[in-house]
Order: C-alpha cells, then structure tokens, then sequence
C-alpha cells in the first residue's frame, strides 16, 4: 500500500536544506505533499535519483503517465501546472524527447558555446561598470549584488543567443520568475505566464519575418528527417531555453558569490590559482545545487527500490539538492570546501537523458563572471551575514531574494 505524505512541502522555499534533511532522516524515498496536496515521491539519494533518471520506467509525460492529472486530481490553476504541460522537450519521453532535443542539441556543443566567450565578456564587462557606478552614487553605500550583477548577465547572454529584443526582456524576466515561484497565486501566475508565451511567441514571429543568425532563427529552420518543431513544440523549446538558460545561471552567480564572501580563505585560494574557478563552480553546484527540486517525473511500471514501491503513474519529485549533501557520497558535505576530491559528483544539471542541454554555457558565464566580480572589487564584503540573507521564494530553484554588498 502507499504511506500517506510524511511531511508537507514548505511552498515557499524557506528552508530548503533543512526541509531535504528532516526528508532524508525518513529515509532516500519519501513521500511528501506537493501544493495542493498532492503526493509524490521525493528522492534525496544521490544513487536513488541516478538510478531513477536511467530508468526507462520512469517518464516526464504527465499526460500519459501521471495517474492524478489522468483522473482529474489536478486542477487547471495548479502552480506547478506550466511545469508538467505537454508540448515540448522538457516534458517528452522516449522516442519524442529524443526527436525533439535533437532538433535543439546542435545549438550548445562545446565548439559553439566557446564561441560565445567575447560577447559574454563584453556582457561582464558592461555589468561590472553599472555595479562599480551604483555603488559610487552618494547615499548608495550597498547594492544587491543579485539584481546588478547575478541576473544581467544570464539574461543578457541568453537574450543575445535567442536573438531577444529589449522589449521582450521584462516579460520573460516576470514569466520565468513566476514558474520558480512555487508559492504564487494562480491568478498571479496566469497572468505573468501569459505574457511569458506571449512574449516569446512574439520573439517567433519576428524571426519568422526577419531571421538572423540567432538560435531561434535556427530553431525555426531546423530539421530532422525532413520534418522540424510544431508551433506548440517551437514555443516551448524557445521557452524552456530562456527560462533555463536564465534562472538557474542567476542563482549559480549568487551562490557561488556569497559562498566565496562567507568564506574567505577559498575566495584568496581561487584568486591566487591554488583552486580553480571549475572547482569553485562545481562546489557551488553540489553544495547549493540552483536547481534544488525539480518536478516531476512518473513511473510506467511498478518500481521496487530499497522494499519501497512507487505505483505506476505516481509522480516523483527529484532533489539534485539533496543528492549534492548525500552523506553517503560527501563527507560533510553541508561544508562548502572546493578542494574536495568528491566536489565534482554533484547533479546541479541534472542526470540521464533530461540533462541540460545549457551546463556548458552556464558553466563558462560563471568562469567569467566570478574571477572579474572580484578582480573588479576585490574588498567586496557581504552587507549582511551570509545565514541571514533570505530566500528567493519557491522550493525549486535556490538562490536569494536579494544579496547586499559592500565595496569595502
């Protein structure tokens, strides 16, 4: 039979770390409450959540494989709705995800993403002069290091490869905050959500029009076989690119950013090539994984592990936070250390077929951005206490809702 939830999601994401732990002290598998009510199970295993991302049981379709929406147990203004519709890559399975992320795959190899470098240097550049004249304004003794450096950055490099118009920009900044924002109202969410795809599918029609060497422009002609995206498809992968490409590179910055500042001997150790930026970048992955908990996937089948059965077409929450402190894997591991030999076994991009497809550009805005944030400031101290600074809201994503510095 299937326990009832042990606990209930903190919808806020107020304490994400301390919510995996009183999960994990219940065992790898757990069932919890999702908003609503609804059930699923929460992996924070790291060999759990491997095994589960291989697993050909184990679908992101909720239309087909999801028994609760199959049933009607979901009601339309769900907040979590926009995260298991069905038109694009992100929620595919089999055969279709893999036509479909081909389709999108060629855009992100290492070769072309190397090629970004200059333009995401001139982004650095540009956002480091903005937050160098905020805080030299007379009465401005802190910025949010957040709003002035963690977000320009992702946003105008995903901007700039998508082929984004400035107009466009604050549409999906709002749209793609309200899909992470786990405790929204659903009037709230209908609305910014609209304008995200309106937004982008205005970014379409441009291009449709006007293409340019921009990737939507690519996206629109791609082919495979003789046969390309739908409109539904088309909108959703350009969506899922910009509201990935965005979000979770915000809160990698944020992370790593506040990590170095609360821990100083690592942030002298990086500057001076004893550790290297990749170190610092992958710690921050595992530590304070940006993606924390990710919905949903299901079972196809009845799936056995550790005695536990997860019941064909029971929805599965995935905790690359929580495998990132799997004790199991990483001693300490609530320690932020980059010099650790395990730093690198960490799922801050996910596992299996569903990885993201944008590791490698977020990884080299970070390799850039991070060195010149302090090289640019290098007595940049946090305003606040680092265990004081407050959460960005959601328990998907984990960043905060503002991080105020000091040039020192």
């Amino acid at each position: 039979m299937t326990p009832s939830p042990a606990l209930t999601l903190d919808p806020t994401g107020g304490d994400i770390h301390g919510e995996i732990e009183r999960v994990r002290a219940q065992g790898p598998l757990v069932q919890v409450a999702l908003p609503g009510g609804l059930a699923a199970w929460m992996a924070t295993d790291y060999a759990v959540i491997t095994s589960l991302l291989t697993d050909q049981r184990v679908s992101k379709d909720a239309a087909q494989h999801w028994a609760d929406l199959r049933a009607g147990n979901v009601p339309p203004d769900w907040p979590l709705m926009p995260w298991i519709a069905k038109s694009g890559m992100f929620t595919a399975h089999g055969r279709e995800h893999r036509r479909l992320r081909r389709l999108a795959g060629g855009a992100f190899t290492q070769h072309r993403v190397n090629a970004l470098k200059p333009m995401i240097q001139d982004i650095v550049t540009g956002t480091l002069d903005d937050v160098a004249c905020r805080l030299d304004q007379p009465g401005s003794p802190t910025a949010d290091l957040r709003e002035t450096f963690c977000f320009p950055i992702p946003i105008e490099t995903i901007g700039a490869l998508l082929g984004v118009p400035d107009d466009l920009l604050a549409p999906i900044r709002s749209g793609a905050d309200a899909l992470f924002d786990t405790a929204i109202t659903p009037d709230q969410l209908a609305e910014r959500f609209g304008d995200l795809n309106m937004a982008v599918a205005e970014l379409i029609t441009r291009r449709r029009h006007k293409p340019t060497s921009d990737l939507t422009s690519a996206l629109i002609r791609a082919t495979h076989d003789g046969a390309g995206y739908s409109d539904d498809e088309l909108i959703e992968t350009v969506r899922v690119l910009v509201v990935a490409g965005y979000e979770t590179t915000v809160n990698l910055l944020d992370q790593a950013a506040v990590a170095l500042l609360a821990h100083p001997e690592h942030l002298v150790a990086a500057r001076e090539g004893c550790i290297s930026w990749e170190d610092v970048i992958d710690e921050t992955l595992r530590w304070r994984s940006p993606a924390a908990n990710l919905p949903l996937r299901y079972a196809t089948e009845d799936i056995v592990i550790d005695g536990l059965t997860i019941a064909a077409g029971e929805a599965i929450l995935t905790s690359f936070a929580g495998a990132g402190r799997d004790p199991q894997v990483h001693e300490n591991s609530h320690v932020f250390d980059p010099t650790r030999t395990t730093r690198q076994d960490h799922l801050g991009f996910g596992h299996g077929a569903h990885r993201c497809l944008g590791a490698p550009l977020a990884v080299l805005e970070a390799a850039i951005a991070l060195p010149a944030l302090f090289d640019r400031f290098p007595n940049l101290t946090l305003a606040e206490p680092a265990a004081d600074l407050l959460a960005n809201p959601g328990f998907i994503t984990d960043g905060h809702a503002r991080v105020p510095v000091r040039l020192g």
